[in-house]
């Protein structure tokens, strides 16, 4: 497995979609560890019909949003600069309606009364999961009639 280099670590992909396709709606995955999101992004993009956009830094997500069609936004929860609910609220502000799944690899459990105050967060997935979960909350949660699912494989739930 190869690694990005150094330098590309806190760049963000918003100039290269992973992928490419007919859906206009974009996932975007927000993560300080770099190479799982690269991974992620690659399996996503393999196999929904959709572009898929990294980033890095929260705020550098928060800066492109404008730039893109959003559909899904899957986010960590520990980060530098902003925790996942931060991020959350501000991404919310601008971009209302979208639907977020908050991934981490900390013990977070939501009551019913801290999911109502995040409306636009649908589903908490705790690391390790396999990238089908991902893709299937994305599925399950996409904004459009049409989910970008034309040839993804997610019978090995």
């Amino acid at each position: 497995m190869n690694f990005p280099p150094a330098q590309s670590l806190f760049k963000n992909t918003l100039d290269t979609p992973v992928s490419t396709s007919r859906s206009k709606k974009a996932i975007v995955i927000v993560d300080d560890e770099t190479s799982y999101i690269d991974l992620l992004a690659q399996l996503l993009s393999d196999n929904l019909n959709c572009p898929v956009f990294t980033f890095a830094r929260p705020q550098d997500a928060l800066d492109a949003f404008p730039q893109l069609d959003v559909g899904m936004i899957v986010t960590d929860f520990y980060m530098p600069q902003l925790n996942g609910f931060e991020f959350i609220t501000q991404a919310s502000a601008i971009l209302p309606g979208v639907p977020f799944i908050l991934i981490t690899g900390h013990a977070i459990d939501l009551t019913a009364e801290e999911f109502a105050q995040f409306p636009a967060l649908k589903s908490v997935l705790h690391k390790p999961f396999l990238w089908r979960r991902v893709a299937t909350e994305i599925l399950k949660f996409w904004p459009e009639e049409h989910p970008p699912i034309e040839h993804a494989d997610l019978s090995l739930l």
